[in-house]
């Protein structure tokens, strides 16, 4: 019989922090990165039993975004789960131990935000390290819907009490509680329609992906000419996709393959490059989620520590071109 998963015994059941510490009672503590290591490749065309929606409109995002449910307890969607006020516009693919979404949490308060991840491990040391951010803070205002005897007893229509405005959801400034950020086991490659509808996302972030040397392997790079149309299918007009890596190589391999024209032989080819224009580096300056991917990730503050190179591209989501057929 083979000895009991430590790790996963020394992690199990939530860790209080000690009654005198001063200043943080009863909170829970952050988890351990070291008792969620992972190797740090995982075979997208593995089976790896996941569960995924049949559509974004079978997705249950409720127990993830509690904060955001719908008072109303009947929209549900097509599974019968409720729905929730507003829909998740931002996804970091292979979000690993999830230092983009925290970081972004108090940048973007009303939005959105999920973290895929492959690895189990991994998952579960981001899932939670948001239950014990949220802990240190109190849940926004959920939107209360009036009771029927509060209707009934109502003089008027003008006289039934008001619900709240979704924005008083909002993460405070300065007090970030994190209801707006999870994250979610999932292989991008295989099922990432399943879970946004088209022109659903704001913005998509693909940091420090596995750059997969091997020319066999390079199938398996999250970038691809085939990738990057479906990319373009839930990102909305406007949007953003996000790409940095410490590989040179890999960083050319995806500036070519969002430059990559279709192939003439093909006449339902289109080219990929007509869907996306390159953001030019003045734009980049200002641009506050590029900070944060640089020095905020954890991959970005290894590459730092090395004194390595980064190297960031970003595409926005053209409109729709008008194809013959």
């Amino acid at each position: 019989m083979s000895a009991p998963d430590q790790k996963r015994q020394r992690r199990s059941g939530p860790q209080k922090i000690p009654e005198n510490k001063p200043g943080e009672d009863g909170q829970i503590k952050l988890p351990s990165k070291k008792l969620y290591r992972q190797r740090a490749h995982a075979n997208p065309f593995s089976d790896h039993q996941l569960t995924y929606p049949i559509s974004p409109d079978h997705m249950d995002w409720s127990a993830m975004f509690p904060a955001y449910v719908n008072p109303d307890s009947t929209v549900v969607n097509l599974s019968g789960a409720r729905k929730l006020v507003k829909e998740v516009e931002i996804a970091d693919i292979g979000c690993g131990f999830g230092g983009l979404l925290v970081a972004l949490a108090p940048l973007m308060p009303d939005t959105l935000m999920v973290g895929m991840e492959i690895r189990a491990q991994v998952l579960e040391y981001v899932t939670e390290r948001i239950k014990a951010l949220r802990s240190r803070l109190p849940p926004p205002a959920i939107p209360q819907e009036p009771s029927q005897k509060t209707r009934t007893e109502a003089s008027s229509i003008q006289d039934a009490p008001e619900i709240p405005p979704t924005s008083s959801l909002s993460n405070l400034p300065g007090q970030p509680n994190f209801q707006n950020i999870s994250a979610i086991r999932s292989n991008t490659m295989k099922f990432l329609p399943n879970f946004f509808s088209h022109h659903q996302l704001s913005k998509i972030f693909i940091c420090f992906p596995d750059p997969h040397f091997k020319a066999r392997k390079h199938k398996a790079r999250i970038v691809s000419t085939t990738l990057n149309a479906e990319y373009a299918y839930v990102l909305r007009p406007g949007g953003m996709l996000y790409t940095i890596t410490d590989v040179e190589d890999l960083h050319l391999w995806m500036v070519s393959h969002f430059d990559s024209k279709g192939s003439d032989n093909d006449l339902n080819s289109h080219d990929v490059a007509e869907l996306w224009e390159r953001v030019g580096d003045e734009e980049l300056a200002t641009d506050e989620c590029v900070r944060v991917m640089r020095d905020e990730t954890e991959e970005g503050k290894k590459v730092t520590r090395n004194n390595g190179q980064k190297f960031v591209a970003v595409w926005r989501r053209k409109d729709d071109p008008e194809w013959s057929c």
